[in-house]
């Protein structure tokens, strides 16, 4: 798999990685035998690049993860988050707390020293916030943590962040749905050196090209329980996209697909070829899901973007663009 410099993390990274949202809650039950073959199988395909967060099925996907760690000893990165498991208000985003949830993670994970954490889309004060970042700084300089990043909502959260001289990485959502980040965001952490993580990078499988109008979700979906932001940022599922518009900009972008390549690969593949992203982190909750989309980083680069970006301007950039 084609590696990529992740600047200030100091190490490369296969350009096509893992998400393990599905593997803790929120899309539908997966048993473990299921988790741990996702994650096998992502491996067996030059994945080394794990995201999860403490949330995610409140510490189950870290804790699967670390059984994983334990199966496979290999040179693997895992990215963690913390700070959604309490309300969301700046004042929780402090030092003590860090503390508690660093000790819950590395527990989960079996690990002495977290990889990376980052900051899991905390209030938009909290990324100017210096004592938050000088706490952040210690945990490194003890061994807690190797790096910290954040992971944001907006790209002005974004840009906040990459100025700050001891942040690793910057985590957003980054799609055919959602260019924003392209003017700004990667330009600006290409310059700092700051590792570029894409997240939904299927617009909660919207990109799939699998759904439909009548399409039924679970109850234990957030694309069903969050369509409206009733759980947390709407701009979560399906991107903050209206369903019904998403699965008509689809459409359009289906007939951009080459020959030999399903939409999803089509939509990992975009993102990849965007000039400052690091790494893409897909989610699967099938071991064949795992191995389709790390294949994208091995297909031949796309020359749409005039065309993705027509369908963007058209049907989407006026619900999305000024929100975040």
């Amino acid at each position: 798999m084609e590696t990529r410099d992740a600047g200030r993390l100091g190490r490369r990274f296969g350009v096509v990685g893992l998400g393990c949202w599905q593997l803790g809650a929120d899309w539908g039950q997966v048993a473990e035998p299921d988790a741990l073959a996702v994650l096998h199988a992502a491996v067996d395909t030059g994945v080394d690049f794990l995201d999860t967060a403490d949330v995610y099925g409140d510490g189950r996907s870290e804790a699967l993860i670390g059984k994983f760690l334990r199966e496979r000893r290999e040179d693997l990165f895992v990215a963690t988050k913390m700070g959604r498991r309490v309300d969301q208000v700046p004042e929780n985003y402090n030092r003590a707390n860090f503390l508690a949830w660093n000790d819950r993670s590395r527990a989960n994970l079996g690990v002495d020293t977290l990889d990376l954490v980052q900051l899991h889309c905390p209030p938009t004060p909290v990324y100017s916030t210096d004592e938050v970042f000088d706490a952040l700084d210690e945990m490194v300089d003890v061994g807690r943590i190797a790096a910290y990043g954040v992971s944001v909502e907006t790209t002005a959260e974004a840009l906040t962040a990459i100025a700050r001289p001891g942040v690793a990485s910057v985590q957003i959502i980054l799609n055919a749905l959602r260019l924003k980040p392209l003017e700004e965001v990667l330009p600006a952490a290409a310059e700092a050196g700051v590792a570029v993580i894409a997240r939904v990078p299927l617009a909660s499988g919207l990109l799939s090209g699998k759904y439909r109008v009548d399409t039924v979700f679970g109850a234990d979906d957030h694309r069903n329980f969050n369509r409206n932001g009733e759980a947390f940022d709407v701009g979560e599922t399906f991107s903050g996209v209206p369903y019904e518009v998403g699965l008509a900009a689809v459409e359009r972008l289906r007939a951009l697909v080459p020959e030999g390549m399903t939409m999803a690969q089509f939509a990992l593949r975009w993102i990849v070829d965007q000039p400052g992203v690091t790494v893409v982190i897909p989610g699967a909750r099938g071991a064949e899901q795992a191995i389709a989309n790390s294949a994208a980083a091995g297909l031949a680069p796309l020359s749409v973007d005039d065309e993705v970006r027509a369908v963007y301007d058209e049907l989407v950039r006026p619900l999305v663009h000024d929100r975040w």
